[in-house]
């Protein structure tokens, strides 16, 4: 499951996408070969035959993602651009893991611990400001979208809205 979206295989898992539409959880159907596709009509259900690429069925998550949780929930893409509603903006790569944490978790608490972690898996180890400066330049650049980091003293950091 990807934030919050199930993937379903079809028709063999059908029961599991009743339950999904009964308690509101976005998914996506995985076509089994041969399988009709079935008539998705409701906004939170999509989906694609298999096989399919990693790649294809990341764009399909990412866009059942923007239509069940709406259109201001960012998301971000395999080659590092960040969207947000009708904004992106490309993100380094030494940034792009630190981002994958915070979009994974947006509008929650992302423990500073965790996204330490991120950054002695990029850099082998931890300079005392290294985290704090790789957040600086990473909400310098998500501004221009709407987004902001929000400083959690002593906890960690919030990805959230800019409020206007």
């Amino acid at each position: 499951m990807s934030r919050g979206i199930k993937l379903v295989r079809w028709p063999v898992e059908a029961s599991v996408r009743n339950s999904c539409k009964k308690a509101g959880i976005p998914c996506l159907l995985v076509l089994e070969a041969g399988a009709r596709p079935p008539v998705c009509v409701d906004p939170s259900e999509d989906w694609i035959r298999a096989p399919a690429s990693r790649q294809d069925v990341d764009a399909r998550i990412q866009a059942l993602i923007q239509r069940a949780y709406g259109k201001k929930v960012p998301a971000l893409d395999s080659t590092g651009v960040l969207y947000f509603g009708t904004k992106s903006v490309a993100i380094s790569s030494t940034q792009t893991e630190l981002m994958e944490q915070f979009v994974a978790h947006y509008g929650e608490l992302v423990y500073r611990a965790e996204l330490e972690q991120q950054v002695i898996k990029q850099y082998g180890n931890l300079s005392r400001n290294a985290l704090d400066l790789q957040i600086m330049r990473l909400r310098r650049r998500i501004a221009a979208i709407g987004l902001s980091i929000q400083t959690v003293w002593g906890r960690g950091y919030i990805l959230e809205a800019l409020t206007e």
